[in-house]
């Protein structure tokens, strides 16, 4: 299990002074636990941060003991990109959570290498339900089981570690392999020299004897 140091923080604190010191602010809470602020070592959160994701447990050392919980939410700079807050879930150990996790596509779909098959993603997270030690970190999709052309994964078909269960329709496609898109035929170029012809007869045809426009040609009594 992933431990993150954490100190006590006061709410008053000045958060650019954090950030200068290479702390993050963030806080942690749940059903039975209340709102508690708290800072991190930034650095250290973002390594743990791309070990656990958002669907392992990690241990937060406080002054006033350890603390499991699941990251629940991030706010990242728009500009840096980088993590400005974090916030922890305290979950209840005996009780099942529901969490999305990301799908992790692995093999090569035969009917996309040897049929020329087009590979659909409908999916890349799904949510899963589980007591908080046994959520996995990713679920595998294994894309050699696309054999044919139309041939799809479902929700269902996914192999999930025991004692994690879907919280989503099992019939839902996670990824297909859709047959490829025809090839358009050319339009026939139009022919502008019949148009020009077509038109220079028309023209021809009201000189010669063509009614004179109404109200024109005719004689004044």
């Amino acid at each position: 299990m992933l431990t993150l140091k954490a100190s006590l923080r006061d709410k008053k604190e000045n958060i650019q002074q954090l950030h200068s010191k290479g702390l993050m602010p963030a806080v942690f809470y749940g059903k039975k636990t209340p709102s508690t602020p708290i800072s991190v070592a930034k650095k250290e959160f973002i390594k743990m941060w791309k070990e656990a994701g958002e669907s392992s447990v990690v241990s937060l050392d406080t002054p006033n003991g350890q603390v499991l919980a699941l990251i629940h939410d991030i706010d990242i700079d728009p500009v840096t990109d980088f993590p400005r807050h974090a916030d922890f879930y305290v979950f209840e150990k005996d009780h099942k959570i529901s969490v999305e996790v990301p799908l992790e596509f692995i093999g090569i779909s035969p009917a996309v290498k040897d049929l020329g098959g087009i590979l659909v993603k409908v999916l890349y997270d799904i949510e899963i339900e589980a007591l908080p030690t046994n959520l996995p970190h990713s679920v595998k999709v294994d894309l050699s089981f696309l054999s044919t052309l139309g041939s799809h994964i479902l929700a269902k078909d996914l192999k999930l570690p025991e004692g994690v269960s879907l919280s989503i329709n099992p019939d839902d496609v996670v990824v297909s392999a859709s047959e490829p898109k025809e090839e358009e035929t050319e339009e026939t170029p139009i022919d502008l020299s019949d148009i020009e012809v077509e038109k220079k007869g028309k023209e021809e045809s009201t000189e010669e004897g063509g009614d004179a426009p109404s109200g024109q040609g005719q004689e004044k009594k």
